[in-house]
Order: C-alpha cells, then structure tokens, then sequence
C-alpha cells in the first residue's frame, strides 16, 4: 500500500488538525487585519454597473502576507491620467475562520452579493501599512486538497483606489483615513461675523411727481447684452434714472427685456418722460414711465453688511393712502450689498417707510456627523458629510446627487446652516492630463447623438 496505513488520509479529526496547526501558524506570523465586506447601494440593472458602494463593516482577522520580499505590481506608474499606485499584495487567511466570524454575521444581508466566501470587491485594511487594498482574486485551492480538504483562502488584492465609496465603519483609523480623497465639493456656510446692511431712505415732496415704475408694452427682441436705460430729464428737479435686470428671458426664440429696475425715482416731473433702450444688439421695446406723488427717493446705503450668499428680501412697510413700494438687492461676491433697487418706489408716502432686510445669518446650529446625508432645502440635493469645521463653518462632502444653492439650508440629522458660497473641488495632479483629453474628445464624438459611437 502506497499511503501510510497509520492516516486515514481525510478523516474529519485528522481535517480538525490540521486546520488547527494553520489557525496557529496564521496567529504566529500573520499580521491583524480588518476585512471589510462591499455592500451595493445602487447598481445598473442592465450591464451591472455599480453606481454607489459601502463598507460600513469591519471584522478583525489573522492574514499571513505571503509577499515577504515587499509588495509586487509595478509599483509608481506616470501616466497621462496622473500617477497611479499599483502596490499588489497576497494575504492567506484561515477558512475555516472566514466561516465562523465573518460569513454569519454578512449571510442575511440583501446588499451582499456573496458570504459564503471572500468576494473579490471586498477590502482589507492592513494597520502595518495604514493602507486599504481591494480584493482582485480569490484562490481556494491552494494548497490542493491536503488530506481531502482545503484550509485557507489567498487573496491576490491591489492597492485601493478610492472612488467615492462610502466607507463607515466605526473604526476611526480607516474612516478618517479616506475623508479627503475622491470628489469633493466645500460648502461655506454664512460665517458667525456676518452682519446685516443698514439702509435709510426719504420721500420725494408730496407736490411733486416722480417715476414710480416702468409700464412695459414690448420686451422688445434680439436682446444679447444688457442695454442702457435713458429717462429724459426732469424740468425741475432731480431726473429719474433705471436699469434693465440683469437677465435676459427668452421668448419665441429671442432674448427680451423682462423687468426694468428704478435706481432714482426723481422728482419734478409734469408729464411722464420718455423712455430710450440703449442696445447694440436688439430693439423694438416700448415702455412707459408711470408718474406718482410721495414716492420713494433712492434707498441709501450706510453700511453694506456681510456674508449675503444671496440678495436678501427687501420688506418696506406701507403707506397710509397708496401704493407699497417693492425693491430687490444686489450682492457681491463678497456677500455684502452693492445696491437696492425698484421695481416698484410705490406712492402716497408721507413719511420714510420701516425697511426691513433679511438676515445673512439664518438657521445657523448643531453639528453635521461624518458620513450622515446632508440635503439643500431649496434644491434637494444630497450629500455624505465628509468632514465639517464648526469654528470656520467649512463642510466637506461627497457623492452628490445635484447642485446646491447659495442660501438655502443646508440640513443634517442634527445640524442647519445657511450655505453662504460652494466651490467644486477635484484632486490636483500636476501630472494629470484629464482636461486636454476630455476637450480633445469633444472634438472627435458628438455627445448630442443618441448613439454618439454608432455609424448613424
């Protein structure tokens, strides 16, 4: 006989130790790891694209690093998409270890697409390194069957590279270790120093008329850049002046004036004045200057206040006998007041009217929490918090599903600010050429197409 007659050669107490003596090995010259199981959010149901991924689990575990000589792959590599790090590692963990603490506690979850075994997907954390690395290749046959059964799993893995997965899993030294990576957008809150703008305003005399709106007959058409608005001159007095807004609506195809602001009512007026749009571009508006007595003279700024992320409302309080003034902001990019105009300087006033101006502040309280979805209450876009300074008011986040607005709330579990500005920011390579590719790709594939890579 061939075999030695003293082993059964598969016996299942034999298979116990052996898968004992590997347990034992493992713990003596392996190293701790976490293993993180993927669990899929969101994914294509036609080609199975994954959309959005987590790791919110983390199981402590013995591997052996049977890459002794240092980690394989090619190491640095320069490329034209920036530098990659293609660090490749060889963990051997136990099987029969994997069954016990990891798959129970993974089997019953919906979001898991295997637990029986490691899945290639998975990451491990290696805390030697403090580095994260993504499972590429499960190999469960190695060694081969030694008395009839197999005793570890060898996990070919390469250095993660982090695509705004959403990693959360209470251990602090592997979440906190991917906050600044990937796409981020910083969201800037209304600081704690801003302050609101103080304005006041007087009446022009009861006995004269002054231009209290413009009546719009024709928008005109053709409109491309913001044109100049003329009031004739008052006979005797101060004369009115106004501007167009700032936007030009689209009607039938051309661009038209929409709404023209008072920035001076004037005063003195005996006939309403004519009205000229000065324009390189279009033509055809037709207006009126709707004269009124005890209308509102220009609204003056003392004091621009600060940290406006948008024009504040304007509230002006009524007059006794007449018509209620209407006026709109405008801001700076540094949030502060550069002017209040008119849509409408009212009448009947007798007597400077209560302006009221929206604070800066808003709802400014409590704390975002690392990796809770944050939503813009006026446009209702999500976002993961990734990281938020309470003294600067700075929150970071991720994998966003739309554009904030300035001004509106930004809301959390237990927090709400007033996002005062947003800047989009990508991971800066100096040797990345990403940009040149995409504007050279808009040359050669029209995206317009339905099928921008068919032949029709």
């Amino acid at each position: 006989m061939a075999l030695n007659p003293y082993f059964l050669h598969g016996a299942s107490s034999e298979q116990r130790l052996l898968q004992d003596l590997v347990n034992e090995q493992l713990r003596m010259f392996g190293q701790e790891i976490v293993y993180m199981p993927r669990k899929f959010i969101t994914e294509k149901t036609i080609i199975k694209e994954l959309l959005v991924s987590q790791f919110n689990d983390g199981f402590y575990l013995e591997a052996y690093i049977s890459t002794a000589d240092g980690f394989g792959g090619q190491g640095d590599i320069l490329s034209k998409f920036g530098v990659r790090s293609t660090d490749e590692i060889t963990f051997i963990i136990s099987k029969e270890r994997y069954e016990d603490f990891i798959s129970p506690f993974i089997l019953t979850g919906s979001d898991v697409k295997l637990a029986i075994r490691p899945q290639e997907g998975d990451l491990i954390y290696l805390p030697l390194d403090n580095s994260l690395f993504e499972i590429k290749y499960v190999e469960g046959k190695r060694p081969f069957y030694q008395l009839n059964n197999l005793y570890v799993y060898e996990l070919k893995c390469e250095l993660f590279e982090y695509e705004d997965e959403i990693i959360s899993t209470g251990v602090d030294e592997i979440d906190t270790n991917l906050k600044d990576f990937g796409y981020m957008v910083t969201l800037y809150m209304v600081p704690n120093s801003a302050f609101s703008a103080n304005i006041n305003v007087q009446v022009s005399p009861q006995i004269d008329r002054s231009v209290s709106y413009i009546d719009i007959t024709d928008g005109g058409y053709g409109y491309t850049d913001i044109p100049e608005i003329r009031i004739d001159k008052s006979p005797q007095g101060i004369s009115a002046t106004a501007k167009a807004v700032a936007q030009l609506k689209i009607k039938n195809n051309t661009s038209y004036i929409d709404k023209i602001l008072i920035t001076n009512s004037g005063f003195g007026y005996t006939v309403s004045p004519n009205i000229t749009v000065k324009s390189n571009s279009g033509s055809g508006f037709i207006g009126t200057c709707v004269l009124e007595s005890g209308v509102l003279s220009p609204i003056n700024i003392i004091s621009s206040g600060s940290g406006y992320s948008s024009p504040p409302e304007i509230s002006i309080s009524p007059p006794t006998y007449g018509v209620t003034a209407i006026a709109t902001a405008s801001i700076n990019s540094s949030g502060e007041i550069i002017s209040i105009d008119y849509i409408n300087a009212g009448s009947g006033y007798t007597s400077p009217p209560t302006i009221t101006i929206q604070s800066p502040i808003g709802v400014s309280t409590g704390n975002y929490i690392f990796n809770e979805i944050v939503e813009g209450n006026s446009s209702g876009t999500n976002a993961y918090v990734k990281d938020w300074d309470s003294d600067s008011r700075i929150l970071k986040v991720s994998i966003i599903s739309g554009n904030f607005i300035n001004g509106e709330n930004i809301v959390g579990s237990a927090a709400t600010y007033k996002l005062f500005n947003v800047e989009k920011y990508d991971l800066y390579d100096q040797f990345e050429s990403n940009k040149e590719i995409e504007e050279e790709s808009d040359t050669i594939l029209d995206f317009s197409e339905s099928n921008p890579f068919g032949e029709f």
